[in-house]
């Protein structure tokens, strides 16, 4: 198994782990607009905390624009091998998948009404939340790839388990599940490598 070499992974890494609080913050500054299911409330809540509302929507656009960006540079750090493959992967799926939400993050803040109707297309989501799940698995099997990582990608392959069955059966899924379990990922980067054997020989330079 390769070695992680902590000082090149430790900016991209923390860059995804910010990235996702940015995210966090920004998605939904009009509490349970979400869970409201009456489409005139919703809309009563929204034009209550526009201004809140639509400079939420731009901050969460920084953080979905971000995360593909910080995994392709932990990629770059890692050394050749399984787990950069893996990653670089992930970065892929990441970076088609973020134009596609950032398009309706735009729709949400400058048409209230066809969001509150839930009128907004369907199949951008759909399409960035599937792109989700394969970076998740892509980023499991990186970090399983690594030594003492088993937790970290143990807990992202539920993650990539559990959204892709909630996606397949309802077509719809909380995209904070996504950065959550991408902030777990980046966290299993910053860890430290376990003591190698007196025996084993040292990676080359």
């Amino acid at each position: 198994m390769s070695q992680v070499d902590l000082k090149r992974v430790r900016r991209p890494a923390e860059v995804a782990v910010v990235a996702g609080i940015v995210w966090l913050a920004g998605i939904s500054p009009v509490p349970g607009v979400y869970l409201e299911p009456d489409p005139a409330r919703r809309l009563t809540m929204l034009r209550k905390g526009q201004r809140s509302w639509i400079v939420g929507q731009h901050v969460a656009a920084a953080g979905t624009a971000a995360m593909p960006a910080a995994f392709a540079r932990l990629a770059l750090a890692l050394p050749a091998g399984r787990a950069r493959t893996l990653v670089a992967a992930a970065t892929a799926a990441l970076a088609a998948g973020a134009p596609l939400f950032v398009s309706q993050l735009a729709l949400r803040a400058s048409d209230l009404e066809r969001f509150a109707a839930r009128r907004l297309p369907g199949w951008p989501f759909l399409s960035y939340a599937w792109l989700h799940v394969l970076a998740l698995g892509s980023l499991s099997g990186a970090l399983a790839s690594l030594p003492d990582r088993e937790k970290e990608a143990a807990a992202v392959a539920l993650a990539t388990l559990g959204s892709g069955a909630v996606l397949a059966k309802t077509g719809d899924i909380p995209p904070f599940v996504f950065y959550v379990a991408e902030q777990i990922a980046a966290a299993g980067f910053l860890r430290g490598n376990p003591p190698r054997h007196p025996h084993e020989p040292s990676l080359p330079e």
